[in-house]
């Protein structure tokens, strides 16, 4: 009997911990279909979502352009070295812009976002959620997924692809730079081979992972710091910096799984 009784602890441990993910995965999706929801309940919250715009999209706009400067001129560098072995470099144009419209635009794009902005949501909710701020709105009988959350769900839907198409230019001219002015590739050969081959299909891919990368951060980071209050981990302050590492790593893990998700579908 105690042997009976062991295993069936252990057969009960080994499915609660997939139940708990099911039900926390559930509890995610019911969290962002409501912040969407509310977006088009009157009266509508166009000042916030003009602010978060500015928070997320105008206020990331330095390290997007900065991040795809480099992240260009390191392509053009590593591709011109790669393609001059088979007497391809005239194809390093096209090389530098698919690459960064189909995967790194928007996956770079969407993990500086995280840095930057994400964290910054969850560490905000997470304490407004300990100083009884959230609860404050409830007793006014206002809503705080729609006062709180639903303004940042727009705004990232809106910022992120408009910060991927920054990024992917950037970075196609960081190549230009890096191929053409420095290793001295013909400029026409670079812009008329990317004119020939860069796609309408590549571009709207690029953007549908962007939208999908808002999606999951802004869901991510906005559920962590809603619901500090329900962490074992801790309470306060402590509750808070958990829940911030926690949006960031999660947010950042997902981009990549939901990238790869995306990329099976869209080829």
């Amino acid at each position: 009997m105690p042997f009976l009784q062991h295993v069936q602890n252990l057969l009960a441990g080994l499915g609660r911990r997939p139940t708990e993910w099911i039900r926390e995965l559930g509890a995610v999706a019911i969290f962002f279909i409501n912040g969407l929801i509310f977006i088009f309940s009157y009266p509508f919250q166009i000042r916030k979502i003009v602010d978060q715009i500015h928070f997320i999209g105008a206020k990331s706009l330095f390290v997007i352009t900065l991040t795809g400067a480099f992240t260009g001129m390191v392509l053009g560098l590593q591709g011109y070295y790669t393609l001059v072995k088979f007497g391809s470099e005239g194809l390093l144009g096209v090389v530098v812009s698919l690459t960064l419209i189909r995967e790194l635009g928007p996956v770079f794009t969407a993990i500086m976002i995280v840095g930057r902005a994400g964290s910054a949501m969850a560490a905000e909710i997470g304490i407004m959620r300990i100083s009884e701020q959230v609860d404050a709105l409830q007793t006014m009988d206002i809503n705080p997924i729609r006062f709180i959350v639903s303004p940042k769900v727009a705004a990232a839907i809106i910022s992120f692809p408009l910060l991927t198409a920054v990024f992917d230019v950037v970075g196609i001219y960081g190549g230009y730079l890096t191929g053409c002015v420095l290793l001295g590739i013909n400029p026409g050969a670079y812009f008329s081979r990317i004119e020939l081959n860069v796609m309408m299909d590549d571009i709207m891919g690029g953007f549908i992972k962007s939208i999908a990368f808002a999606v999951v951060v802004v869901t991510i980071c906005c559920y962590q710091g809603y619901f500090v209050h329900m962490r074992e981990e801790g309470f306060g302050a402590r509750g808070v910096s958990l829940a911030t590492t926690s949006a960031v790593v999660i947010s950042s893990v997902l981009i990549l799984v939901v990238d790869y998700v995306l990329t099976s579908f869209l080829l």
